[in-house]
């Protein structure tokens, strides 16, 4: 007679238990003691010397409390460079995002040849700023670019503007420049995101008689507020910091207009009054103003911004 077959319960999964409160610390060591070394020192150093006016030359310093913080504010340069940023960060957040998810919602198509257009869409990814900035100042340039070799060759030589001598068309040069940088980024997002959409609800929405601008605005964009929310903050940090390169490459901040370069933004005045005119204590205080700004904004988007954010199924 035949014996029924023993049933084992199954091991339990083998894993890892601290058993003291030390081990876990032990672990973490390495990487705060490289936060400390190279992030949180160098921030409290920064703050420091924001109250202080600083000679690095002479190594000198002397105690100014908030004046730096003070001069700046009421500073007309300073102003007129804090609102470019601000109309730089606004045009290309908001125009970045429409235009990648414009691009990201086409290449989510089922069409021939949609994998070669979706890699063309995500190489500028690959570039660095740098390099991204050297290719537009040749495609701009006055002289040689190939931009202006079109338009002398539709205008018969009359219209070739020096797009780096006049401020309005320097500015719209850097701002198209940062939006075209930032697109492979925020298509990469979409793109993943469009995918992953579920697709029984925008056919339902399909067979109830939606348009597909109805079903895109209706269905899809509620669906793709969380990932929205996301690169809305992300771009805007970029659009802060890493507009350095561009600006430097294509225009070094200028061409001057009224109080400033019209080009200049915050991180660049912050380079020129730190690595230029040695002005170090006025450089950290732009450090410490432009935290705040970042605490500002984070504060503000998980305020304000998650109130819109759509994380149903």
């Amino acid at each position: 007679m035949l014996k029924p077959a023993q049933t084992t319960a199954p091991a339990a999964e083998d894993t890892a238990v601290f058993r003291g409160s030390v081990t876990p610390w032990l672990f973490l060591i390495p990487t705060l003691l490289i936060l400390a070394v190279f992030i949180y020192l160098p921030a409290l150093r920064t703050l420091r010397l924001a109250a202080f006016q600083a000679n690095i030359i002479l190594g000198t310093e002397r105690f100014v409390g908030v004046q730096n913080v003070t001069e700046l504010l009421l500073s007309p340069a300073y102003r007129q460079v804090a609102l470019q940023t601000l109309v730089f960060t606004v045009l290309t957040v908001s125009l970045g995002l429409l235009c990648s998810l414009s691009l990201a919602w086409l290449a989510s198509r089922k069409v021939r040849g949609a994998k070669a257009y979706r890699l063309l869409l995500i190489y500028p990814y690959a570039l660095s700023p740098a390099i991204a900035g050297t290719l537009w100042l040749f495609m701009f340039n006055p002289e040689i670019g190939v931009v202006n070799q079109i338009l002398g060759s539709l205008t018969a030589g009359e219209v070739k503007p020096r797009w780096l001598d006049d401020p309005i068309l320097a500015f719209g040069l850097v701002t198209l420049a940062a939006i075209w940088k930032g697109l492979a980024y925020n298509i990469v997002f979409y793109l993943a995101t469009i995918q992953n959409l579920p697709g029984d609800v925008m056919q339902a929405a399909e067979i109830d008689g939606a348009s597909p601008s109805q079903v895109f605005w209706r269905v899809a964009f509620p669906l793709l507020t969380p990932i929205t929310f996301f690169l809305v903050f992300t771009n805007i940090i970029a659009a802060l910091f890493d507009s350095f390169a561009l600006t430097d490459i294509l225009t070094r901040g200028g061409p001057y207009f009224q109080n400033a370069g019209i080009t200049t933004f915050l991180v660049y005045q912050l380079y020129q009054d730190g690595f230029v005119n040695f002005k170090t204590g006025v450089a950290a205080a732009q450090a410490a103003l432009m935290l705040a700004l970042v605490a500002f904004i984070t504060w503000m988007q998980f305020r304000v911004g998650e109130r819109r954010v759509h994380y149903g199924g």
